[in-house]
């Protein structure tokens, strides 16, 4: 069974994001309400009372579609709360395009929340309920940092060209991190900097790894026939995949760590939608999942930008940088943005939305027309995984 094409197209017509970074003095309420206020506002004409169905994302930070309705004091309005790892933003934005696409309303919007900071702990929070015993027990910074000696031994990289390569995502999404104000960190590293940083897990350091953050983010959605009603420069979906994994991948034997099944799949599905036969040549920029520097690696190939055991060596030549033949990252990535994991997938809309409407300012990659926003959870051989296409015309 094939994945179908939505009875409507979809379209993005305003989005409102947080700076991603430590917000003590601010609940997830406030956090939402800014995000919020900043997507409505974008619309002249448009009021919060004008939005028909309204879903939430978050893994910990509320419970039930209350998380947004009490904030926004919302009356009468059908409110869904969802989570899916750490994809949990995109599910947000999933759910809300087909609710339009299915013609059962005819503005919507999709927000996302998370705060970190606040908890006990530094990292993510989570209960999980019991197994069976045969569930896999580490950190995430264990579980991806198996992905860069197998990608060594698959494909015959030495120690060096995959320690520059791993170096080389560090440092060109904080250089882009850098030109964006709604970054959590706002500053360029060196290559030396990454390199002395303490060990977190293998080959890892803390610089290979995303940051821990508080942020929200928002959009507003509406049938792609009625997107010039509310701006001139509405963003359109083009096509949308996603994948739930089996687990298959730690529950036996075969699975290499040099690959996502699961995005492989949704970037497959997603693509077809959209009509992208060559990703590589046909995609102007693209949003990926950097939690930790080898998962971009490993990422560049499952997209079908680099070819299988080229990915490092394009990075290293510069194809990634915000100057290269296929930006990613633009505004930082995870790795610089931040990562609060309900706001994440919305935050790389946001992104894609701001860079397809020519307004990212020093980071604007020039003439995008299509963007990729790639968005993952669990982790290496049992994970979720987003993958939509975005464009500026129709």
């Amino acid at each position: 069974m094939g994945s179908r094409r939505m009875a409507h197209d979809v379209a993005i017509v305003a989005m409102g994001c947080t700076q991603f970074r430590d917000h003590w003095s601010s609940s997830a309420d406030d956090l939402l309400v800014d995000a919020v206020t900043e997507c409505v506002g974008a619309l002249p004409n448009v009021t919060l009372g004008d939005v028909d169905a309204f879903w939430v994302g978050t893994q910990g930070s509320g419970m039930s579609g209350q998380t947004l309705a009490r904030p926004l004091r919302l009356v009468g309005k059908p409110v869904t709360r969802v989570e899916n790892y750490c994809a949990t933003g995109s599910e947000a934005f999933r759910n809300a395009a087909f609710a339009v696409a299915s013609g059962a309303y005819d503005m919507v919007m999709a927000t996302g929340v998370e705060k970190l900071k606040d908890s006990s702990q530094s990292g993510l929070s989570a209960v999980y309920p019991p197994d069976d015993g045969t569930a896999v027990d580490w950190t995430a910074p264990a579980g991806f940092s198996l992905l860069a000696p197998a990608y060594q031994e698959a494909y015959g990289v030495d120690a060096r060209g995959m320690r520059d390569a791993l170096t080389r995502v560090a440092v060109k999404n904080h250089a882009n991190g850098a030109r964006n104000a709604r970054a959590q960190f706002q500053k360029a590293v060196t290559a030396e900097a990454v390199e002395r940083g303490p060990r977190i897990a293998g080959q890892l350091g803390v610089m290979d790894c995303s940051g821990v953050s508080d942020g929200a983010a928002a959009a507003i959605l509406v049938r792609a026939e009625d997107a010039y009603r509310y701006t001139d420069k509405p963003v359109f979906l083009r096509g949308m995949g996603f994948v739930a994994g089996s687990g298959a991948g730690l529950a036996a034997d075969g699975y290499d760590f040099t690959t996502f099944p699961e995005v492989v799949e949704a970037a497959r599905v997603a693509y077809e939608q959209a009509g992208v036969t060559d990703p590589a040549s046909q995609i102007s920029l693209a949003e990926v999942h950097d939690c930790f520097t080898p998962t971009e690696v490993v990422l560049m190939e499952d997209l079908g930008f680099s070819e299988r055991g080229k990915a490092w060596r394009d990075i290293l030549d510069g194809r990634y940088d915000l100057g290269g033949a296929l930006p990613v990252n633009t505004d930082g990535g995870l790795k610089s943005f931040g990562h609060p994991i309900g706001a994440t997938g919305l935050r790389m809309m946001f992104e894609c939305f701001t860079q397809l409407r020519g307004e990212a300012g020093d980071r604007q990659v020039p003439d995008a027309r299509l963007a990729v926003a790639q968005n993952l959870g669990g982790q290496p051989g049992s994970c979720v995984a987003f993958v939509a296409v975005l464009g500026s015309e129709r």
